[in-house]
């Protein structure tokens, strides 16, 4: 039998995971977690993992199974997810992935490119030029050295801005002609189903889940999480030394703990920015011919 896996992609908010546990119970797969985010343990609410009852449905894997102290990229999901799908697909012929991390499908998918080992060197004088001068300073640079990473990169993630001009400025290649070598050959057949729906009612959906977030304590697990803002016993606002903070939601709290703004602001900033990654992900998606979408809602 030929060995398939469907992943269910789409923006935050749409549905996905209901619509992947539906379908998991239909087939009797377990749960293939792609999101970037729900791998770390210490961050459930402003993540949106799955609820207990959900989780207790079917069998989730990659579910709060890291800690935010760790270091764990596209790169590592990779490795793991294949190991896994080559270890269920023994006795499954179909298996469901679900997520909303266009590069953690891309990795697997189609694998990742070979870029350089980082320059840490480098990295570290592009995060304190951020320090100094601001991320736009760096949007700037990377505009000039390579204007179509500066088009299709999430420019307001600083993480992704740095590892662009780094990999620029460490070989004197554009960070974005890496990223041509061919896919790579999987022992399996992807399908991706993208759920989608119309762009009132997602932004809606969205703007109802922070309330909910709120409501069932995203500020209190905001203020756990505080102590993780120290390295070395020195506090370090900008999160740069752990990225999983910088996540929407979480920044956004930090803001307000920080004295910088308003709950009321810090709130309607979550929705904001909750809103544009939404689009961002349609964006990242809309290039794809391979995606068969399906309007929910």
């Amino acid at each position: 039998m030929e060995k398939v896996l469907t992943i269910i992609l789409g923006p935050t908010a749409v549905g996905k995971t209901a619509y992947a546990i539906n379908l998991a119970k239909q087939i009797g797969s377990p749960v293939i977690n792609c999101d970037s985010r729900q791998i770390f343990r210490e961050m459930t609410i402003g993540t949106a993992v799955p609820l207990k009852e959900q989780l207790a449905e079917v069998k989730h894997y990659f579910i709060q199974t890291k800690s935010i102290t760790e270091h764990y990229a596209a790169g590592q999901y990779e490795i793991d997810a294949l190991n896994l799908l080559n270890d269920l697909f023994k006795t499954r012929d179909r298996l469901i992935m679900c997520g909303g991390s266009g590069l953690y499908i891309d990795a697997v998918c189609n694998g990742l490119d070979a870029f350089p080992e980082p320059d840490m060197e480098l990295r570290d004088s592009l995060n304190a030029k951020m320090k100094e001068e601001g991320i736009e300073s760096l949007r700037y640079q990377l505009k000039q050295l390579d204007p179509e990473s500066y088009n299709t990169i999430d420019i307001a993630n600083p993480q992704r801005i740095i590892r662009a001009l780094e990999v620029t400025l460490q070989t004197g290649r554009k960070f974005s002609d890496w990223k041509t070598e061919p896919s790579k050959s999987r022992p399996f057949r992807i399908e991706k189903v993208g759920l989608t729906m119309d762009r009132d009612k997602l932004y809606e959906r969205i703007n109802t889940r922070v309330d909910k977030m709120m409501e069932d304590g995203l500020l209190e697990e905001v203020k756990s999480l505080d102590r993780f803002r120290y390295k070395d016993n020195v506090f370090c606002p900008d999160l740069l030394h752990i990225p999983p903070l910088r996540t929407v939601g979480y920044r956004e709290l930090f803001d307000y703990l920080d004295g910088n703004i308003s709950i009321a602001e810090a709130i309607e900033k979550i929705k904001t920015n909750t809103r544009h990654y939404a689009k961002r992900q349609m964006s990242y998606w809309g290039r794809g011919k391979d995606i068969n979408w399906i309007v929910t809602g």
